[in-house]
């Protein structure tokens, strides 16, 4: 990037490099009096004392400000999403925060959880259980938590939300699978439902 007519400098060059904060500093004084020299040798202009400070001090904020967002500015923070469809794989057994077995969904067991929009609903089949289960709420997600507010549900899960409606997962995601993760009170993993993607 080349900087005025005139001038060879490269001007903005070091903005791309917010790091580089005296030789920031160095290109915008440049910039600031190459303006000037443009204004009077090429336009012509001649100002008072008054004039002149007030355009100084307006470029001056203006390329303050300029700087103050190119080296705050960061990028986003890009969290997984858990919106779509997941059907379970699995579940893990943990001692304290060690995964110490893997157990398999047997023949006919299938559960798929739901999520869009801030609200979560799942079902289960279980060819042991003749009556099925489901449940629908609302969710929320942070880096490492998901929690579940259940509304309602089937028989057995009003039941359960006489006394308990929010539950919350230590969580752990990504682009095709998470884990939602159950802990006691003093904070161990005891199990987790593993999850597929499927849409």
């Amino acid at each position: 990037m080349t900087g005025y007519p005139g001038s060879s400098t490269p001007i903005l060059t070091s903005l791309s490099h917010p790091n580089n904060s005296g030789i920031l500093f160095l290109k915008i004084i440049l910039l600031i009096n190459e303006i000037f020299v443009t204004f009077k040798n090429n336009l012509r202009v001649t100002l008072n004392n008054t004039t002149m400070k007030k355009i100084i001090g307006m470029v001056f904020l203006i390329v303050i400000l300029l700087v103050g967002t190119a080296t705050t500015t960061s990028e986003p923070h890009n969290m997984h999403s858990i919106e779509g469809t997941w059907e379970q794989v699995s579940f893990y057994n943990y001692d304290e925060q060690e995964v110490t077995d893997t157990v398999f969904l047997p023949d006919g067991y299938r559960q798929v959880k739901m999520f869009y929009n801030g609200k979560i609903m799942w079902s289960r089949t279980n060819p042991n259980d003749t009556i099925g289960r489901f449940g629908f709420g609302s969710y929320r997600i942070t880096d490492t938590e998901l929690i579940e507010t259940i509304e309602y549900g089937d028989y057995q899960m009003m039941q359960a939300l006489d006394t308990l409606s929010v539950f919350r997962f230590e969580l752990r995601l990504d682009n095709g699978s998470y884990s939602q993760i159950s802990v006691d009170e003093e904070g161990n993993r005891t199990f987790s439902e593993n999850y597929k993607r499927i849409d």
